[in-house]
């Protein structure tokens, strides 16, 4: 077997310790030789210089990458990451091809493909499902803003991806990227670990080199947890800044869409296409709303020259050795890189929200999806949150052959948005996570950002007992407060991926980009996959 193939026995595999069913998924037994990829880590810059040369066309982008899909995704080591294909898209990148010959380029993203997580609506022939069987039959009136601004843009939208069912808010014992409608999704460095977060999909699907790039959407951690987990980049925007009509829902106050790449520019130029507003969001109605056209402008390799970094210790810190490890590792080269290290500058409100964070949420969940199911109009399979659950229960088989649909029952038993005890809730998360937390604590030691391990190495799929979780995760903050957060590759522990993220106030993209570039540039972290059957720790247990 040369370099450029690998070998992936499907029994060994599924008699490896993982065999774990997925509809509609062929069990094969024999051997499948997968070459490499040509344009394995291209990036969007290369791809765009190789199309101008006419070293690629686009139509070769998308055949290369759907040859991936069916070689490593259905087949070979079957990351199951993506949902389906679109069947259009070789005609789309014809017309891509015939559009840049004749002078007309859309923008910065023309034929390039792009994924798109499962909840966010197409008005084309693929589906918008949440990861559910009760909306496969669904039709949504129109594209989500954001795919629309994707397409204008002069991407190819290649497909959707699997995702934990109803963004994992479906039950108390959920196993992250598992949906009723696509099964179990696994993550490429290590095919019986946990992909994480409800974004799953998206980061393995990019990871392995499925397309150059991928849409995912985060209530708290569903887009930072899948990059880490996968050694990606992941921006999970300021609340406001990316319109999320057309997304299927849970919060209002904590939804946001973003980008998840591997680079930071790519994942900047992907953010300076979808950052857009619109009257059905009023999120991005907000007069303090500072958006800019071309987020690449803020791309500095010397950029933690002269920054303020504070380490949000106390609570993100000593649950992992390994992440332990990789973060004083990743400080050194902030230090190194010419940042002022502000240690500890820990968040004194972090941890003090939980309940209400989840409180809000059911309020939420309940009221936004039903909002989203009503626009699908009256011949939508289901029309609210008690048919979702009805459709559960009749469908059990197939939706519930692993854990149950405890959150949805108790979002169910809701009142409406002004219910007293909803109101209070919110009020404290607000208090807790801006003004007394991330905000206070960059007042204080006028900071620039924030710093902290994104989250540990990812944990065993284990479809009994749901999610172990890797012990700790950074992502709440930011996502309670509705401000800006990105992760970016930190390293790895015998072969898992680790992440480290950068947060801070509302609107500061500009600035955690520039800080998470120069920081890339200075570690060079992210590795492709090799679709290990486990992660290669030593026999001895030595580590």
């Amino acid at each position: 077997m040369s370099d450029g193939e690998q070998e992936i026995s499907r029994r060994d595999f599924l008699t490896g310790g993982l065999a774990v069913g997925t509809m509609g998924r062929r069990q094969e037994t024999k051997k499948t030789v997968v070459p490499a990829l040509e344009i394995a880590e291209a990036t969007v810059t290369q791809l765009q210089d190789a199309m101008k040369t006419g070293k690629y066309t686009s139509e070769r982008l998308v055949e290369l990458y759907l040859e991936r899909i069916e070689a490593l995704d259905q087949h070979g080591a079957a990351i199951n990451s993506i949902l389906e294909t679109n069947p259009d898209a070789m005609q789309i990148a014809r017309k891509r091809d015939a559009e840049r010959a004749a002078g007309k380029l859309r923008g910065p993203l023309h034929g390039i493909p792009i994924l798109l997580k499962d909840n966010i609506a197409t008005a084309d022939r693929m589906k918008t499902t949440a990861g559910s069987l009760a909306l496969v039959e669904a039709k949504v009136p129109h594209s989500a803003l954001l795919a629309s601004r994707l397409v204008n843009a002069g991407a190819i939208l290649l497909g959707k991806t699997n995702m934990s069912e109803w963004a994992n808010f479906r039950s108390t014992h959920s196993v992250s990227g598992w949906s009723g409608r696509g099964g179990q999704a696994r993550n490429p460095y290590a095919l019986d670990r946990s992909p994480s977060g409800s974004s799953s999909g998206s980061g393995g699907a990019i990871a392995a080199n499925f397309a150059t790039a991928s849409i995912g959407t985060e209530t708290d951690g569903s887009i930072l947890s899948p990059s880490s987990a996968s050694s990606l980049v992941g921006i999970k925007p300021t609340v406001g800044l990316i319109s999320r009509s057309g997304i299927v829902p849970i919060s209002h106050t904590q939804d946001t869409a973003g980008p998840m790449a591997r680079t930071v520019r790519d994942a900047a130029i992907l953010l300076s296409v979808l950052a857009c507003a619109e009257r059905a969001d009023p999120a991005t109605q907000v007069k303090e709303r500072k958006a800019h056209p071309d987020y690449t402008i803020f791309l500095d390799p010397n950029g933690l020259k002269g920054k303020r970094i504070g380490i949000a210790r106390k609570q993100f810190f000593g649950y992992s050795r390994p992440t332990d490890k990789i973060a004083e590792e990743a400080i050194a080269v902030l230090k190194h890189a010419g940042a002022i290290i502000v240690d500890p500058a820990d968040i004194p409100t972090a941890g003090k929200y939980d309940a209400e964070e989840t409180e809000v949420l059911l309020y939420e969940f309940k009221d936004n999806l039903n909002k989203y199911l009503s626009w699908l109009g009256p011949n939508a399979p289901v029309h609210n949150m008690k048919e979702v659950i009805a459709f559960n229960d009749r469908e059990k088989a197939h939706e519930m052959p692993f854990f149950g649909q405890e959150l949805m029952h108790k979002a169910q038993e809701k009142g409406p948005l002004t219910t007293p005890a909803y109101l209070k809730a919110l009020e404290k998360c607000r208090s807790l996570s801006q003004t007394h937390g991330i905000d206070a604590v960059m007042q204080r030691h006028r900071l620039d950002a924030l710093f902290a391990p994104t989250q540990g190495p990812v944990w065993l799929i284990d479809l009994a007992n749901g999610d172990a979780g890797s012990g700790g995760s950074s992502t709440s903050p930011a996502a309670v407060a509705g401000y800006p957060s990105i992760t970016v590759p930190a390293g790895f522990y015998y072969g898992l991926p680790i992440g480290v993220s950068f947060f801070g106030r509302a609107w500061s993209e500009p600035t955690l980009l520039k800080i998470a570039y120069a920081f890339e540039k200075a570690t060079k972290a992210r590795r492709p996959p090799h679709f290990a059957l486990t992660a290669p720790f030593p026999m001895n247990g030595k580590v």
